[in-house]
């Protein structure tokens, strides 16, 4: 692969893991808000023992389950991105020599 090439890519690469961290930290923070509002919600759950209390705290759950997929997606990208760019500087460095 050419060199100008090589650098090409690995600027995407770097662009793309500067905004899927920047992601992770907001979805981390969303992630945390909510696993806690489906602990309330569960809590509300047991002590009214009422059908719409116990929908609420499914939906919650459902909410936080959903948002874990895809905080766990976005890992599993800058993962990938990260041995992406690995691959490259190998090649880069491969090629300078």
């Amino acid at each position: 692969m050419v060199r100008p090439v090589i650098e090409r890519r690995l600027t995407e690469a770097c662009e793309r893991l500067q905004r899927l961290r920047t992601e992770l930290v907001v979805i981390e923070e969303q992630l945390e808000h909510l696993v806690a509002a489906a602990e309330d919600a569960r809590v509300r759950a047991l002590v009214s023992e009422t059908a719409q209390s116990g929908g609420e705290h499914r939906d919650a759950e459902r909410h936080a389950a959903a948002m874990e997929r895809h905080r766990n997606d976005i890992v599993k990208n800058i993962a990938r991105l990260e041995a992406t760019q690995d691959d490259l500087l190998d090649r880069m460095s491969f090629d300078g020599r």
